[in-house]
């Protein structure tokens, strides 16, 4: 799909979708409960739906009626091979191949778009140590993946400086094994927020984690306990309507949680400590370390753009390997209306603007490009064309729904 956005500020109320992070975290953690949870608020995105799908290949019985689900926790993992196709989602992708391990699965794990080549070096150095066999089926690709094996307890190091979702993905799986284990970081943790708010949620399922100056301790022979509760909203996603705000719109946001453990949070902060001029435009430039707020990278960069001094962003080299290369891609759909954006090794160099002028920019296929762009066509000059529109579908299916609930004006121009 691909559209076009008249330019215009927005106005009004919107309920933020559920938080991803939050909503994977808990499926897994009720899948492999004892008992059956109940989870409400969850968004209707792909990248849930992969993990929902995933979790049932491995013997969950989960049941969705709209925004609510129930999870009956695995009783006896499924023996014959399995496949778990991950779709998109890089985090059902890193969450559960520890999982499927620990549980002793045999399984072939696939994916589409840019994940068979995103990074899963950690995984394929340390599980063949603890009694796993972990094949990619191809020399040009990681997945289609092949594993089996039962993983045993012990010693496992991660570079801090890599995804956090190895972390959280072990953290998830590690009590299951008899024996305890201890996770060692090699270098300072980026994104640490991701890794509380496992812990955080590892605690309502009953299951101990020990915080440590290397990493974690984690005891084996845990039970999972159901769970009951509702996802908090997110921040990520949020971050798109607030920096409307910072940019003259009127949004209010609601379903978020003042107290979330949610690294995107830091958006409030970043918006907060903007300075202004009289005329209402923002006087100062951004300098945004983001090793531990990815996410926000290309709103970020909208941001800057339409900051009256020059911006830099920076600890953000983890971008080139999601969806798209989201460093190239935001600095390409972004100079192709306007912006003056330039690549760094690790980050972004942004000149100011008085406004985005318009034109086509394409999306690269990233949720996260298309919904800045949205931001973007707020300030602009002239109509913002979106190649990939349809891309929001992965993490924010109803955005443009909610966009236009705002006042803004789409034009659907091709469905392909």
């Amino acid at each position: 799909m691909n559209c076009v956005i008249e330019p215009g500020l927005l106005e009004g109320t919107v309920s933020i979708p559920a938080s991803k992070s939050a909503a994977h975290r808990a499926l897994i953690c009720a899948a492999l409960a004892k008992g059956t949870s109940r989870l409400t608020n969850l968004s209707d995105s792909e990248d849930i739906a992969a993990t929902i799908g995933a979790l049932q290949q491995m013997g969950a019985k989960i049941t969705r009626t709209g925004s609510s689900v129930i999870v009956t926790g695995i009783l006896e993992p499924p023996t014959q091979p399995i496949t778990l196709d991950c779709g998109e989602s890089g985090s059902t992708l890193r969450f559960l191949i520890p999982v499927a391990a620990a549980l002793g699965l045999t399984c072939t794990i696939i994916g589409k778009g840019r994940l068979p080549y995103r990074p899963l070096d950690a995984y394929l150095r340390e599980l063949p140590k603890k009694g796993i066999s972990i094949q990619p089926e191809r020399q040009d690709a990681l997945l289609p993946l092949h594993m089996s094996g039962k993983l045993q307890s012990g010693v496992f190091q991660l570079e801090g400086d890599v995804s956090s979702q190895y972390l959280t993905g072990l953290l998830l799986a590690l009590p299951l094994l008899e024996g305890d284990s201890r996770l060692e970081l090699t270098s300072p943790l980026e994104s640490a927020p991701y890794g509380d708010m496992t812990a955080a949620l590892l605690r309502q399922a009953g299951i101990p984690t020990e915080k440590t100056p290397e990493g974690y301790r984690i005891p084996g022979g845990g039970v999972y306990q159901p769970l009951s509760l509702a996802i908090e909203g997110d921040y990520s996603q949020a971050a798109f309507f607030l920096t409307t705000n910072a940019l003259g719109s009127h949004v209010r946001v609601d379903g978020l949680w003042e107290n979330s453990c949610q690294g995107d949070r830091k958006i409030v902060e970043i918006l907060r400590e903007l300075c202004y001029t009289k005329e209402n435009t923002i006087a100062s430039g951004l300098s945004v370390y983001a090793a531990d707020i990815p996410d926000l990278v290309p709103v970020l960069t909208v941001l800057a753009c339409l900051c009256g001094k020059p911006s830099r962003i920076y600890g953000a080299k983890r971008l080139r390997f999601k969806e798209s290369d989201r460093l190239a891609a935001i600095a390409a759909a972004l100079n192709a209306i306007g912006g003056q954006v330039s690549q760094t090794e690790d980050g972004l160099d942004i000149q100011p603007i008085a406004a985005f002028t318009g034109g086509t920019a394409d999306s690269c296929g990233d949720h996260r490009i298309a919904m800045s762009l949205a931001v973007a066509a707020t300030r602009s000059t002239a109509p913002v064309t979106i190649l990939g529109a349809e891309a929001v579908r992965k993490s924010y299916p109803d955005f443009w729904s909610d966009y236009q609930k705002l006042g803004g004006t789409v034009h659907v121009i091709s469905l392909e």
